[in-house]
């Protein structure tokens, strides 16, 4: 079993292709395997988010012979390096993107509906909760909950 690579705060965010990060996943100690480089072409070719469960899913269609166990651990060693985050989007399973993608999101709680919410929304908040608490949030972690502009307008 390989050892997890060392952490880079940030390091990976400014990745813009497989070959970049893979130098990086190099550069901190890990390898660049074959089953590496195929999760990494599926996460730079998604339209959006991914559960881990998909991402097995697209990357066993390309190396049928990779194991969900070692999607898992890619996907950890790449979320350590700044790669990849991932998301809480309601109730559902944490769903995973690249981390140059990563944006706040809106559930409907009636209907379900996620709207993606870009970081501006968050500045006001993120600045008065380190002023007054001195904590940084990440608005991307998680989701806000609440009523889409249809279900309150019609409910």
């Amino acid at each position: 079993m390989s050892k997890p690579l060392s952490p880079a705060a940030g390091a990976g965010q400014g990745a813009s292709s497989v070959d970049e990060v893979l130098r990086l996943v190099r550069a901190r100690g890990g390898r660049a395997t074959p089953s590496r480089r195929v999760l990494l072409e599926v996460l730079f070719e998604a339209d959006g988010h991914m559960t881990a469960e998909e991402l097995a899913e697209a990357v066993q269609a390309r190396a049928p012979d990779v194991h969900i166990s070692t999607i898992y651990r890619n996907v950890e060693d790449l979320e350590r390096l700044g790669v990849v985050v991932h998301a809480h989007m309601g109730h559902g399973p944490a769903a995973y993107q690249l981390a140059t993608l990563a944006h706040g999101h809106f559930i409907c709680e009636v209907c379900g509906a996620t709207l993606e919410a870009p970081d501006e929304l968050f500045a006001d908040l993120a600045g008065t909760v380190k002023a007054k608490m001195g904590f940084t949030i990440d608005p991307h972690h998680f989701a806000m909950l609440g009523r889409c502009r249809a279900c309150e307008e019609g409910g």
